[in-house]
């Protein structure tokens, strides 16, 4: 089956169509805007960002990131693919300066690569993966990037419950419904899922990776550890929602505040993630 763009054209002709195309690594504070992806009347993190780039590259892009953040989630390793109909002139240290120059203050942009005129942020990730942050204490300058739990909490359990998430599960009871896929399988395959203690502060780290995330399910997946961790979920529990359908739990009502959650970084193949040449059209 030929896989093609919003336009209706395959890969090959959307190829003919750019010039050059940039790999851009993206990091944000995402509390201030109404997620990642484009809406009308909303700041977001991509309508930020595609402002600048236009800015920079004097022209209007094609612009697409690997991850669709929700209101108030951050990234530290969003990627996205800057495609361009004429190719820039000045060198990539040069753009990457004025880029940040251009972008806000709670953005950033730590690197953009030469990448192949194919390459797709999102299409050509093998997997993502997602951090959390538990604070266990309050803490007076981390506020925005955590999620603050006052209740004592097992880590051992919220580690066990972790580990069993790792394989191919049906998430339907973590998934929220995303009107823009009404059809997604709510099927999952987690390569892997470890809570660490980050400190002796208090800190909790949950990280979880996959080829995909459904909508919302980092944030029911963690607010169900956490439920675990107050000895009011067991790991029994959990392993009935990843198995078979349910109405005994209500998870959605679980959902872990945006607040502390961060897309860490996107993995892709090596070839794709090695690319360090410019591919121009000639």
């Amino acid at each position: 089956m030929r896989r093609t763009s919003a336009r209706g054209l395959t890969r090959s002709e959307e190829r003919e169509r750019w010039a050059q195309n940039w790999k851009l690594t993206l990091e944000y504070d995402g509390s201030k805007y109404s997620g990642w992806a484009e809406q009308n009347n909303a700041r977001t993190v991509m309508g930020a960002v595609r402002e600048a780039l236009e800015n920079v590259f004097r022209q209007p892009v094609d612009f697409a990131g690997a991850g669709r953040t929700d209101a108030g989630v951050h990234a530290r390793g969003q990627v996205a693919h800057v495609r361009l109909e004429r190719a820039a002139a000045l060198p990539p240290t040069t753009l990457l300066r004025e880029l940040n120059t251009a972008l806000p203050a709670d953005v950033a942009a730590p690197s953009l690569e030469a990448a192949p005129l194919s390459f797709h942020a999102r299409h050509d990730a093998t997997s993502r993966l997602y951090t959390y942050q538990i604070a266990r204490r309050k803490t007076a300058f981390d506020k925005k990037f955590v999620w603050w739990i006052k209740e004592e909490l097992n880590v051992a359990a919220m580690r066990d419950a972790a580990s069993a998430l790792v394989g191919r599960h049906d998430f339907r009871h973590f998934q929220a419904i995303d009107p823009g896929r009404a059809k997604e399988s709510s099927i999952v395959v987690v390569e892997r899922a470890t809570l660490v203690e980050a400190d002796q502060g208090g800190l909790l780290l949950f990280q979880i990776e996959a080829s995909h995330f459904l909508w919302r399910m980092v944030r029911r997946v963690t607010g169900t550890l956490a439920r675990v961790g107050k000895g009011e979920v067991s790991l029994a529990d959990l392993r009935g929602l990843l198995r078979e359908p349910t109405t005994e739990h209500d998870v959605a009502a679980w959902t872990a505040p945006a607040s502390g959650l961060f897309l860490e970084s996107v993995r892709y193949r090596r070839a794709q993630a090695d690319h360090a040449q410019s591919q121009t059209r000639t």
